[in-house]
């Protein structure tokens, strides 16, 4: 049976949506070219590398109910009316945006567009992509002109993994279409599964939003992190400082440290165009910054442990050490650009012998190789020389691990004051 919409890419973009759309009773199918991911979908599985918390087993097998197909059959794209490209776009080695995934799936799409067809892409890109990365393989693939023989419009994605509050349906949907009669396409779209839509002037405008949103946090963060260690070297309880802070009802939002920054969310940085091989000749400097600010948290937390276990008359060679919540975010088992992971790099080669708890990764791997898992995270931490928390996970009695542990490193500021916190 022909659908209404084609969700291309099943990921973390994709799956969300297409729920979403199910639910708002829009026939959808999902197209992805992974057969493992899709094989998976079919029988009623969350893909092991969707571990958000977006959806759950029971939620896959209600789409599938509801008349969500899964498939690796791209002749499916030539019958919907909506397409939303959700591929993955991740910095590689020099900070230049991969757009590669993207371009696979527009060509796809460009072999089966059908004149009226809506194209909408949410993944995260650099302000200039759905114009001039995105619509020429569109067009060249189609014979079709975007704006005139089909609508094309981009709208950031903004997903908030273990969001109890905020979801798909109610968080503000922001559009830009290449013409206005794109925008209203787009609009009409996501006004059957979004409570408001807001619409931008243009598709650079609804990209650079993505850019500033996610640049926020990023540069907030750092801040945060600046503050932790400067407040550790002068004495000063920072946490304190932001319990106190974030009384003033105005001018101030409160942004914690941490062991470092991880999750989907790219710190985009301007300066690297890789797709047109050119550079506007400056950068972002405030985002430059915070990117080297929070990239070296994790060598702070390293620095912390070693200090920690000197203090204490150990070496960090031959120490036990245990780490606490290896995700990027709590309660949830995603470990995409998770800290956890050069932190248990850098230990493991200075000698320490590792051991993980978290509830939500039951096998953990690093350096190629597999870090044993504690059964149960007190008694694990009695046995630690140093534990160290990197994720405040909801099933975690902190009380109970101040008190069991030999020495706590809480990188969150979620322990008992008095603790060794970051």
């Amino acid at each position: 049976m022909p659908a209404d919409l084609a969700v291309i890419g099943l990921g973390h973009l994709g799956l969300p949506l297409a729920q979403a759309a199910t639910a708002a009773a829009i026939a959808t199918v999902g197209y992805d070219t992974d057969p493992r991911r899709v094989a998976e979908l079919r029988a009623g599985r969350v893909p092991s590398e969707v571990c958000d918390g977006s959806l759950t087993a029971a939620g896959i097998r209600r789409m599938l109910s509801a008349g969500f197909r899964a498939t690796t059959e791209d002749a499916e794209l030539g019958r919907v009316r909506t397409a939303v490209i959700c591929a993955p776009t991740r910095l590689g080695e020099d900070r230049a945006l991969d757009l590669s995934p993207i371009g696979e799936a527009a060509r796809a799409l460009a072999a089966r567009l059908r004149p009226r067809t809506t194209v909408l892409l949410e993944s995260a890109v650099y302000p200039g992509t759905t114009e001039e990365y995105l619509r020429p393989i569109l067009e060249e693939g189609s014979g079709l002109r975007a704006g005139k023989d089909f609508h094309l419009a981009y709208s950031p994605s903004r997903l908030d993994p273990g969001n109890r509050e905020y979801g798909y349906t109610n968080t503000p949907k922001v559009i830009g279409g290449l013409t206005p009669a794109c925008t209203e396409a787009a609009a009409a779209f996501y006004g059957r599964i979004c409570e408001r839509v807001v619409r931008a002037r243009g598709p650079r405008e609804a990209e650079a939003v993505k850019v500033l949103e996610t640049n926020y946090r990023h540069v907030n963060i750092a801040l945060a992190n600046e503050m932790a260690v400067f407040c550790h070297d002068i004495g000063v309880d920072l946490w304190d400082v932001v319990r106190c802070a974030e009384t003033k009802p105005f001018g101030f939002q409160a942004f914690r440290p941490g062991p470092g920054v991880g999750g989907h969310g790219v710190p985009i940085d301007p300066n690297y165009i890789s797709y047109r091989g050119r550079s506007l000749g400056y950068p972002l400097r405030m985002v430059e910054l915070a990117q080297e600010v929070n990239g070296r948290m994790p060598r702070y937390v390293i620095q912390r442990c070693a200090t920690l276990l000197n203090e204490h008359g150990k070496s960090a060679r031959g120490a036990r050490v245990l780490l606490l919540g290896v995700g990027y975010k709590a309660d949830l088992g995603d470990q995409e650009g998770s800290p956890a992971r050069e932190i248990a790099a850098r230990l493991t080669e200075m000698g320490a012998q590792l051991r993980y708890h978290d509830p939500h990764v039951p096998q953990w791997r690093v350096l190629g190789q597999p870090v044993p898992r504690a059964d149960c995270p007190l008694e694990a931490a009695a046995a630690a020389d140093l534990t160290v928390l990197l994720q405040h996970h909801r099933s975690y009695d902190l009380q109970g691990l101040t008190v069991k542990a030999q020495l706590l490193l809480d990188t969150r500021g979620a322990s008992p004051a008095g603790a060794h916190r970051l």
